[in-house]
This record gives structure tokens, C-alpha cells and sequence, in this order.
């Protein structure tokens, strides 16, 4: 088994961007709440304290027992972890005259710790905290500042603890990745052995484990998260694995026949079942997006219950669910604050007789895609952009209706079919078509129209936490609105989000 590195969740939504960091230097990580009981930490070769939207000040902040990891093994707190580290062992913190927020540069003081090996005395890092440390435990010495925050860094003498009330793992500190590979390889001697085909092996024989003799149901959407766990599956335990390929009418155009044919000669056993009225005709009247969510959640599983009963002696369903889809839902491992639900997370209805497995849940797409790779999966299968759950559901304001589906299918297709034409595509994380709840007014030959808008969004990102939108060619632009207008009845006006995540979330709803 690879070297292993224990994350503590305290609540941060930044706490998988840690993860993520540390998977990048291929070494293995594990997430856990800060309240988990029964931790073994022996069996990590060091520990990471995140940070938390709480104060150290405050009544209800989390607690965390140090007493058999600090000075025992190497232990690094980020933002909040570092406040807890100064308060709890004789430092001060007080709230902050300002909230520390956003770049700034770092200044070594003591150039001779370890952590900052081969970091330039101006890098820049990443605030985003509202407390500070004013004062530094005594058995602490000072390794960098800042001109606003003097305490930026400290480590503990004789021990390998450091506390650093900035975020090495955001993209904005430019040598994170560097301070992040110095603490985990230079001062905790980490070795850097976990690759996908190590963690592919690890989750085939985890499988294996898990399902025995027991026969799996998994809904593929012929994205990259479902055929990978697919695959997985299939390596894990062959034919047990049952695959259904479910019509929501909410899928792009022609999609539910594309698909199907895409998974012929890959060795996957999937029967394809149209449920699309069903979804239809349960989404009627509905317009709020966390209703229509539940709602297509909720019809996704009387599906797969009323499938998994025409199998025998089937006692799992598998989701291609992946961290991004966990952390913005219910934070699996921690306490994390929820931002929306999606369907396949949060587990089952009691009703429903099957248990959940999950092999992606703590991937992130680009980690879910080089894993793809490793399985020897089709490169065009595996640069599919991301497509939300819901389908069209999230990407329609207001009531579904069979009508505006149509009508949002066409935009999409055109626009999609626009990006591969420009050789766009592939650069792109993201892109889909929203069709608004407003009419606005147009005039098409000599006549009025009152007609509907429809947004385009395409953005760029790497793991779908955080998203910058695409500064698309204008002249590609002007050639896709004309020809949604011309070709799509119904659609008058044409705009282009430029809004980035945060503020907004890439799906409208």
C-alpha cells in the first residue's frame, strides 16, 4: 500500500482543493471529519488540518485531539488549522480589524525552514480568513509574513508542526503545489508512488471485496464518470455487473441512440429503457430547481427499482458519482456547507433494496479521465464534457415542458456541433445552451416577434469547483447566433454568459 496522508475536514470548502493538490504530487490522501472517531493515525505518514467557515473563538468551533498526532507525526495546519494550532498551544488569535481576503505576498523571514525550500521571497499566496494570530506559541518560531500579517507562517521547534494562515491549495498561490510537495516529501519523506493505474488496482481489488458474488446495477449517461466506474466494474467482477441506459427526456438531441451505440463492442451489458414521459409527465408544473432536482432524483430511482427487480439476486446499484458532485451536496466525509443537491448523492430511499457503490466519489474529473485513460478508454469518450444529471431540466428556467426540451435540444446542438466545427471543443470544459423564461422582442423580415432568449455558456476549469467562463472568438459567436435564430423557430435573441464560478454556479439552476 502507498504512503498515506490523513486531510482533516473542518468544514472548508477548500478542503478537496487540498486533496486534489496532493493527489497531483501522486501521493495518496484521505478525507475525513474532524469528529470521526477511532482514527487511526499510525497508519498516515502526516496529517493536514483544513481550513472552516467557524473561529477558533467561537462556542461551537470543532475540537480536534491532537494528543497522537502533533510532535508524532508531521502535521501542517492550513488557515483554520493554523489558528487552532496557535490558539489551543499558547498562542493569541483575535478577530481582524478587515477580513484578510485575496492575494498577497509572501515574505520569508527564516529562510532556513525546509517548507519554503526553493520558494521565491515575493511568491504570491491566497488569504481567506477573518481572524489572525497576533500572537505565536513560545515554542514557535516565525517563518514568513506578510506586509498586512506578520504571523503568515510558524513552525514549532523540535517537531515537524507547521501552521500557515494562507491556502497553498487554491490556484491563486503560485508556489502551493511546491510548499505542499516540501512539506509532504522533503520534512514528512512521503514517497510519491500513487498513479491511476496503482489506485485502479486498489479500487478493482476493494471491489471484489465489496460485491463478492452479488450482481450490480448501474445507470449509465454516456459521460466520462459513468463509463469509467463502468469499466471498473466490469474489471472488478465481469458479468455481474447489469447496466441500464435510461431516456429522462431531458437528454441532447438524439443522445439516448448515440449512446447506446457507443457502448457496443466495449464488453458493457446495457439495455436502454424510455422513460422520458415519466420524467415528463412528474415534472409538470414544477419550476423550482431544487424541486425538479429531487423530482428527477426521485423518478431516476423508482426506474432503477422497477429495472433492478427483472435482475436476479441484485444487491447494488453503482453511480458514477465523483467529489465535486459530493462536496457541493453533503460533503460525504465532512461538514462542508451545501451548495445544491444532485441526484445520485445522498444515498437511497429506505424503501429500495439496493445498496450504493460509489468508485469515483473521491475523484476528481481530471483524475476520473486520466484513470479513463489507464482503462484503455476511447479518447473521444473520455474529452465528453461534463453533463449535468438533471439534463435539460437544470438548464430550462421555469416548467419542463416537452416543447421547450425540443426547443433547447436544437440550440444545443447547434452550438455544441459549432465548437467541434471551430475546433473548440476540446478546449473547452464545459458548454451547454440555457433557455431563459422571458420573451424579448425581434423583428424578422418585416414583422414584430415576441419571441424567446437563450443563453450560451462555455467555461473553463479543471475540476468544476471553481470556473472561468471562455472568451470565445467573436466571429464564432456572430455565426451561432445567426444560425440558432434562422434555424430554430421560436428563439429571437441570442446572449453569452460571461459570469465565472464563484459568484455564479456554471449551470443556471
Amino acid at each position: 500500500m502507498e504512503d498515506k496522508v490523513l486531510i482533516l475536514d473542518l468544514g472548508s470548502q477548500y478542503t478537496q482543493l487540498i486533496a486534489r493538490r496532493v493527489r497531483e504530487l501522486n501521493i495518496y490522501c484521505e478525507i475525513f471529519p474532524f469528529n470521526k472517531p477511532l482514527i487511526n493515525f499510525s497508519s498516515y505518514k502526516a496529517v493536514i488540518l483544513s481550513g472552516s467557515p467557524h473561529s477558533v473563538l467561537g462556542k461551537n468551533s470543532p475540537k480536534i485531539d491532537l494528543s497522537c498526532v502533533k510532535g508524532k507525526i508531521p502535521l501542517l495546519g492550513i488557515c483554520y488549522g493554523a489558528q487552532y494550532l496557535a490558539h489551543f498551544y499558547d498562542g493569541e488569535v483575535s478577530p481582524s480589524k478587515t477580513r484578510e481576503y485575496g492575494r498577497a505576498t509572501l515574505k520569508i523571514v527564516n529562510s532556513k525552514s525546509n517548507f519554503f525550500k526553493n520558494i521565491p521571497n515575493d511568491s504570491q499566496i491566497w488569504m481567506s480568513h477573518s481572524d489572525t494570530i497576533n500572537k505565536l506559541p513560545h515554542n514557535t518560531k516565525l517563518i514568513a509574513s506578510t506586509s498586512d500579517i506578520e504571523n503568515a507562517a510558524f513552525m514549532f521547534d523540535d517537531e515537524k508542526t507547521f501552521g500557515i494562515q494562507f491556502h497553498p491549495e487554491v490556484y491563486h498561490s503560485s508556489d502551493g503545489s511546491k510548499m505542499l510537495k516540501n512539506f509532504l516529501v522533503n520534512i514528512s519523506k512521503i514517497n510519491q508512488n500513487w498513479t491511476s493505474d496503482s489506485f485502479a488496482n486498489m479500487i478493482i481489488e476493494k471491489l471484489k471485496k465489496q460485491i463478492i458474488n452479488d450482481n450490480v446495477i448501474l445507470g449509465l449517461s454516456g459521460g466520462v464518470d459513468s463509463t469509467v466506474a463502468a469499466m471498473l466494474l466490469k474489471k472488478a467482477i465481469g458479468n455481474q455487473l447489469k447496466c441500464i441506459f435510461v431516456n429522462n427526456g431531458l437528454l441532447r438531441k438524439n443522445e439516448f441512440d448515440l449512446v447506446l451505440n457507443q457502448y457496443k463492442g466495449m464488453g458493457l451489458n446495457v439495455k436502454g429503457v424510455d422513460a422520458s414521459s415519466l420524467f415528463l409527465k412528474n415534472l409538470k408544473g414544477k419550476t423550482d430547481p431544487e424541486i425538479k432536482r429531487k423530482i428527477i432524483g426521485n423518478t431516476f430511482i423508482d426506474v432503477f427499482d422497477e429495472e433492478s427487480k427483472k435482475i436476479n439476486n441484485v444487491k447494488w446499484l453503482a453511480q458514477g458519482t465523483i467529489y465535486p458532485d459530493v462536496i457541493e451536496s453533503i460533503s460525504v466525509n465532512g461538514p462542508s456547507v451545501t451548495i445544491k443537491s444532485h441526484h445520485n448523492v445522498g444515498g437511497l430511499p429506505d424503501f429500495m433494496r439496493l445498496k450504493v457503490v460509489e468508485p469515483l466519489k473521491m475523484l476528481f474529473k481530471d483524475e476520473v479521465r486520466r484513470l479513463g485513460k489507464s482503462l484503455s478508454i476511447e479518447p473521444k469518450i473520455l474529452s465528453r464534457h461534463p453533463f449535468p444529471g438533471p439534463g435539460l431540466a437544470i438548464r430550462i428556467l421555469g416548467e419542463i415542458t416537452s416543447k421547450k426540451v425540443k426547443l433547447l435540444q436544437e440550440v444545443d446542438s447547434i452550438f455544441i456541433d459549432g465548437l467541434k466545427e471551430y475546433n473548440l471543443y476540446d478546449s473547452i470544459w464545459q458548454a451547454g445552451a440555457i433557455l431563459l423564461p422571458v420573451n424579448s422582442v425581434g423583428v424578422m423580415g418585416d414583422e414584430r416577434t415576441y419571441e424567446k432568449c437563450v443563453a450560451l455558456r462555455a467555461v473553463q476549469s479543471t475540476d468544476g469547483m471553481t470556473a472561468d467562463w471562455v472568451n470565445l472568438p467573436y466571429t464564432f459567436l456572430q455565426k451561432i447566433s445567426n444560425e440558432i435564430i434562422n434555424k430554430v423557430p421560436g428563439i429571437n435573441r441570442v446572449v453569452y454568459d460571461i459570469s465565472s464560478k464563484p459568484p455564479a454556479t456554471i449551470e443556471w439552476e
